[in-house]
Formats: C-alpha cells, sequence, structure tokens
C-alpha cells in the first residue's frame, strides 16, 4: 500500500464515530428521545413542504429527512445538528428539477455527497468561519424572500403558473390569480402563516404548524372546499436503487453538483456553529460534519430523496428541547419513518396551501429586520456586500451570491488593509553629533519609515511617494514595521530604489526581517545593495554608515 492511500485511510478512519459519541447518548437518553421527538412535531410540515417546493414531491422531502436526516445524525460533527431537507436547498433544486429532471436531481445529489466526503478528507471545513458575516446576511435574507415567491402559486391555488425563474413565476401566479382569483387557497395560506408567527410570540414551545396544517386539514375535510393536496403517499420507504446513475451526464451535471455541496457544506458548518454558540460545552469537528453531510447525501438519492443539509431552525429546536447526544437527532429521522408508515394517508390529504403557509412564515421568521439594519449600517462597505448577496440571491442563484459577494468583501478588505500601509519620513537621532554635523545631516540624509503591508494593493501608492523624494544624497528605508510583504511589493521595492540611484541618491536599508528578506534575496531585489555592503541589521547602524558617507563627502561633490 502506497504511502498516499494509507494516509487517506488514516483520515477517513479519523472522520468515523468514535467511543467519546456514544458515551455521550448513555448521559441522558430519556431527554434525547424526548428532545427528537419535538423535532420531529415541527420537522413533519417542513420535510413535506421543503419536498413539493424542490420539485419531487412531498414523499421526496419525507425520505431525504428519514434517510439524510438517520445518516448525518450518526456520522456527523455535531452532537445537536438536526439535517433533512430545507428551504435554502430548494432554491438551488428548483432550476435543475427544471432543466435535468427527478432523475438529474438524484444524480446531483450522489455527487454533491461525493464532494462532501472529498473536502473533510481534505480538512476544508475550518475555512468556512471565514466567510463575511455581510455575505451571511445577505444570502439569509435572499433565501427567504426566493422562498417566500416559491410559495405564491400554492397560496393562490395556480397550479400552472410559468417563468424561467422564480420571481417570474411567482408574478405570472399572481396575474392567472387576479384574472380568475379563488380566495379559499389564499385564505388557506395567510391563516396557517398567521397562526404561526402569532402562536411562536405566545407559546414559543407549542409546534403551530403542526397544528395550523391539521385543523386546515380537517376543515377542508368537512367544508365543500377544493384544494389541491399532496396526494397519495407511499405507506414506507421506498426500495433502494442506483437506477438514477449515469455516468454519460457527470460533466454535464457537475456544476449543479459543485453549488449543491457548496450549499451544503456553507449551511451545515454555520449551523453547527450556530448550535454550538447556543450551548455550553460542545464544539462541532467541521471536517466530521462534512463527511456525515456526504454520507448522508449519498444514502439520500439511493430512496429517491433530494439532496439534504443541516437545518438551522431544527437544530435550534433541538437544542431548545435539551438535546445532548446524536439520539436525539436519530430520534427525529425514526419517529418521522414511523408516520411514513403509519399515517402515510392522513398525510397525502395535507392542502399545499396549507404547506405553503408554513413556508412563509418560515420565511419571516429566517430574517432579523434588526440584525441586516445593523450590518448594512455598520460601514459602507458591509451594506453594500450584504446588499449585493442579497439581490444576486434573488435575481440569480445563491452559489452566485456567494461568490460575488465574498469577492467584493475581498477587494474591499484589501483596500482598507492598503490603506494601513505608511512611509512616512521620521527625523534622524541628533546623538553626539555636534550642532555643524547635525545641520550636514539633515541636509543630506533623509531616513523613512516603512508601516503596514507591502504587497500588490499597496505598493503602487509606496512607489509614488518615494518617487517624490528631492535635494538629497542619502536614503535610509527602515524596513522593521513591514508587516508582509509579497513578490509585488518586493519588485515595487526595487523599483523604488533604482530610480532612486538613477538619480545620484545611495539608498540604505535597515531592520529587514528574516521572512522579508527570503521574499527580496529570491527576485534579486537589492542585490547590489547588498554587495556594497548597504544593507544593515538595524537603522542605527545604517545612519552611521550614512553619516560617514555625508561627512566624507562634505568637502567635494557627492
Amino acid at each position: 500500500m502506497s504511502p498516499a492511500v494509507a494516509a487517506i485511510g488514516d483520515r477517513v478512519g479519523g472522520l468515523l464515530p468514535t467511543r467519546a459519541d456514544w458515551r455521550a447518548v448513555r448521559r441522558a437518553p430519556r431527554r434525547d428521545l424526548l428532545a427528537g421527538l419535538t423535532v420531529a412535531v415541527v420537522a413533519l410540515p417542513l420535510a413535506l413542504a421543503f419536498g413539493v417546493t424542490s420539485g419531487l414531491g412531498a414523499e421526496a422531502g419525507l425520505v431525504t429527512a428519514v434517510v439524510a436526516g438517520a445518516v448525518a445524525a450518526v456520522f456527523g460533527g455535531s452532537n445537536l445538528q438536526v439535517s433533512g431537507p430545507t428551504g435554502a436547498m430548494t432554491v438551488v433544486l428548483v432550476p435543475v428539477v427544471q432543466q435535468f429532471g427527478p432523475t438529474g436531481v438524484l444524480m446531483v445529489g450522489a455527487m454533491a455527497g461525493v464532494l462532501l466526503i472529498v473536502l473533510a478528507i481534505a480538512r476544508l471545513g475550518r475555512y468556512v468561519r471565514y466567510l463575511p458575516a455581510p455575505v451571511i446576511e445577505g444570502f439569509t435574507a435572499g433565501i427567504a424572500v426566493v422562498i417566500a415567491l416559491q410559495q405564491v402559486p400554492a397560496a393562490l391555488g395556480v397550479v400552472d403558473a410559468h417563468g424561467e425563474r422564480v420571481w417570474a413565476v411567482a408574478a405570472d401566479a399572481v396575474a392567472r390569480f387576479v384574472a380568475h382569483p379563488r380566495p379559499a387557497p389564499l385564505a388557506v395560506a395567510l391563516g396557517v402563516a398567521a397562526l404561526m408567527l402569532v402562536g411562536a410570540r405566545w407559546r414559543p414551545g407549542v409546534p403551530f404548524s403542526l397544528l395550523g396544517v391539521a385543523v386546515v386539514t380537517i376543515v377542508v375535510e368537512v367544508a365543500p372546499v377544493d384544494l389541491p393536496r399532496i396526494g397519495a403517499l407511499p405507506q414506507g420507504l421506498p426500495a433502494p436503487s442506483w437506477g438514477f446513475l449515469d455516468l454519460g451526464a457527470l460533466g454535464v451535471l457537475l456544476p449543479s453538483a459543485l453549488a449543491v455541496a457548496a450549499l451544503a457544506a456553507l449551511e451545515s458548518l454555520l449551523s453547527a456553529t450556530v448550535a454550538d454558540g447556543m450551548t455550553v460545552g460542545q464544539r462541532h469537528d467541521p471536517d466530521r460534519e462534512l463527511f456525515g453531510q456526504g454520507l448522508a447525501n449519498l444514502a439520500s438519492p439511493l430512496f429517491g430523496g433530494i439532496p439534504a443539509t443541516a437545518a438551522i431552525a431544527r437544530t435550534a429546536v433541538n437544542v431548545r428541547a435539551g438535546a445532548g447526544s446524536k439520539l436525539a437527532a436519530l430520534t427525529h429521522a425514526v419517529a418521522l419513518a414511523a408516520i411514513v408508515l403509519a399515517a402515510a394517508p392522513l398525510v397525502g390529504r395535507i392542502p399545499l396551501a396549507a404547506l405553503a403557509g408554513v413556508l412563509l412564515a418560515t420565511t419571516v421568521r429566517m430574517v432579523e429586520a434588526g440584525s441586516l439594519w445593523a450590518m448594512a449600517r455598520a460601514t459602507r462597505g458591509d451594506g453594500l456586500v450584504l446588499v449585493l448577496t442579497f439581490a444576486v440571491t434573488v435575481a440569480f442563484d445563491l452559489v452566485t451570491a456567494v461568490a460575488v459577494g465574498v469577492g467584493v468583501a475581498i477587494v474591499i478588505a484589501l483596500r482598507a488593509v492598503a490603506r494601513t500601509a505608511r512611509v512616512e519620513q521620521v527625523p534622524l537621532d541628533a546623538g553626539e553629533h555636534s550642532a555643524e554635523e547635525h545641520a550636514l545631516l539633515a541636509d543630506h540624509i533623509v531616513a523613512y519609515r516603512l508601516d503596514g503591508p507591502l504587497f500588490f494593493a499597496a505598493a503602487h501608492t509606496f512607489l509614488l511617494q518615494l518617487s517624490d523624494v528631492a535635494d538629497v544624497r542619502v536614503v535610509i528605508l527602515r524596513m522593521s514595521r513591514v508587516s508582509t510583504i509579497d513578490a509585488t511589493g518586493a519588485q515595487v521595492l526595487g523599483d523604488a530604489i533604482v530610480r532612486l540611484q538613477h538619480r545620484g541618491i545611495t539608498v540604505l536599508l535597515s531592520g529587514i526581517v528574516p521572512g522579508h528578506d527570503q521574499v527580496l534575496t529570491a527576485l534579486g531585489v537589492a542585490a547590489q545593495l547588498r554587495r556594497d555592503g548597504l544593507v544593515f541589521p538595524d537603522t542605527p547602524s545604517a545612519i552611521a554608515h550614512a553619516r560617514k558617507l555625508a561627512l566624507s563627502h562634505s568637502g567635494g561633490s557627492w
């Protein structure tokens, strides 16, 4: 066995469940079981609704919650995480369904699972922490708007709305509703949403989503109201099958798989971070979490499920219900499986408008207006990143939005860092020099202190400032406060030295940090200065040498 294969094997072994996971299960199993049942009650209407919204139907949503929820619970890197279908994932899946059909979605899910496992083995989970907060807030708000727009057709009772983008479909549904209004679906959707929002403030622990759906279903069954329903559901999980595999479609589906994998990684690790912040002593392993999500997304398509990710809302319910181990999330999946087996005919009678109401209320609770407003006002750069990310999420797609948001945030950050770089003239220490000697030094020698980063974003300004030096014979460049230097900064430094030398000015360097010295040496910067002994370990040595030069040439031309 080659060393590389052995290293990968060891890495995979380190991602598997450990005894510590199961020791946590034994601490308070009754509390975990109760928490899992509580989450299942909350998750049922959401799983149904997200399955319908994805385009694969309520059955796919339930299968995902059961299969992916169980696998991610066992193999994930968080004791508190609850996984399943989510609104953010449906935003990415809808165009995939339109372009490639249900089989393409299953294939994309499996490919995304493989990509997540690769990310876990490569130990890339830790880098999600560097995602800027305005990007997170922007795409969260954008996702909420997109999910709300997706519910417009069902809330209006329109089943044949069309459009290339979600907002176009919503607009078409509104136009059809205006032409042939049907108040019953709209009343059902708004009623369920209002019950959830008002009830959450009145009694936060009561599952008003399930209660609202149940009440509406009973009323619709009794009253003479014709509303579109979920439809017949199988009583049990489908048999596993690899029939969706199409190796010839790998290249075509890869961009969608990358988008799904990126979203699954992003949402899962953010959810795990939120869960850690809600508890004391709980910390997730980001690489194990990616590994668990990868296995979950490999397993879900086998049973006809859609791609899954951790769900922040359900995870928060799990934490508040007192969960302390993986048993709670696993119980949630088992409870949903029991519902599929025992109550499939009843679930199939739920009106689609009621599920639209559940998701409309969910989108309202996803957005914290105070947090958005505060972040938008923090700095102009933060506000710009937030608004751009939000707008691109709604107008295009989530992955593009994250790429744009991160790109703009990086440019703004580089601009801010570049502004910290300074070239400042500093006075020479008079020391024990006579007044005549000090005057001579002041007339012929100038010292500049370089502060901050000398890299590509700040190098141009540095060159302009040094080019303005005039009426001196010696320039001392103090390098001890340079925080970082890259190839561009080193080259610009070299250009500045050459320009000064061409004007007859002698350049001395002092206090070069060892790490920076390596960059300068590799690029051949200041090689001539080293040969001529004009590079000094500290500023006093450089000043002493400059003094000798000034005094030796004081009687004649320089």
